[in-house]
């Protein structure tokens, strides 16, 4: 086995260890990472559906509310059923991402909050301090990731949530008089609530471990081909060099040229010393001759 084998054979060794302990600290780095990334995204989404009902209570719903003839109940005037549409809209280009403003008692039975969700409100009412939740759960179709807000009935929701009676009458008529009714000023009475599949943040950083390891291999090679060609011209070659003069002077060659002395390095001084030696051997050999 030549030298520039030992030399590959260890670098690789030494790399293959490098990777195998960067590949053990990156993957999970870079799933944190990915999360955190799918966690902020969840915030804008939820900011945005924030927007829409903000929006919609301050500008749109006094808006129709001053047209003629204008009905007792346009659903669309709803902050809840606003957001909700605006989400489901966004959802065309990120279907992954889905929104529910889980409610306890909701007036629309889609907002009603199944059994994960409603752990999820009432861990706000019973932590009135909190204004964020992450988590994870189990789905049937995998881990799951959420990102939750509370949500706390104001004065203006009471016009249509406190008692029946003072709830508009087309309200009554469309989702009927036994659901959401008997919240309280300043309850925590739902929660916005962002969840997306575990596998978009682990894909996510599939794909990018998967380019570090290409991007650290391509390193790897092209260094490694640098090397050994810096190995051949600095050291191999001159030692090569070395080795077929003194090979020829073994056997009695006193012809072989002296080698050509470059630098100052550790391969110059031992041609040099090469050389001295060939003199000397030269010059004994003529002494010798002679007698």
């Amino acid at each position: 086995m030549n030298l520039l084998t030992k030399f590959n054979l260890i670098l690789v060794v030494l790399f293959g260890t490098g990777l195998f302990l960067v590949s053990r600290f990156a993957k999970d780095f870079l799933v944190q990472n990915a999360r955190q990334q799918v966690v902020q995204q969840a915030e804008l989404m939820l900011r945005g559906a924030q927007s829409t009902r903000s929006y919609t209570v301050e500008e749109l719903k006094p808006l129709l509310d001053k047209l003629p003839e204008q009905q007792d109940f346009v659903r669309q005037t709803v902050p809840a059923y606003a957001a909700t549409e605006t989400f489901n809209r966004l959802r065309k280009e990120n279907p992954e991402y889905s929104y529910k403003e889980a409610t306890l008692n909701p007036t629309n039975p889609r907002d009603r909050a199944v059994e994960w969700e409603a752990d999820v409100v009432n861990y706000f009412r019973n932590n009135p301090g909190k204004t964020e939740l992450i988590g994870e759960r189990d789905t049937p179709t995998g881990r799951s990731l959420y990102l939750a807000h509370p949500m706390a009935a104001k004065k203006a929701c009471l016009v249509c949530h406190s008692v029946p009676d003072a709830a508009p009458a087309l309200m009554i008529r469309t989702y009927g008089p036994n659901n959401g009714f008997g919240w309280g000023e300043n309850e925590i009475v739902a929660a916005q609530i962002v969840s997306v599949p575990m596998s978009l943040p682990v894909g996510i950083a599939d794909k990018a471990y998967r380019h570090l390891l290409v991007y650290l291999i391509a390193v790897f090679v092209v260094t490694l081909v640098a090397v050994d060609l810096l190995l051949v011209f600095i050291v191999i070659r001159p030692v090569r060099q070395l080795a077929a003069t003194a090979d020829r002077l073994s056997k009695g060659d006193m012809d072989a040229p002296q080698l050509r002395v470059k630098g100052n390095d550790e391969i110059s001084a031992l041609t040099r010393s090469f050389n001295r030696m060939d003199v000397s051997l030269r010059k004994a050999l003529s002494l010798i001759q002679e007698d």
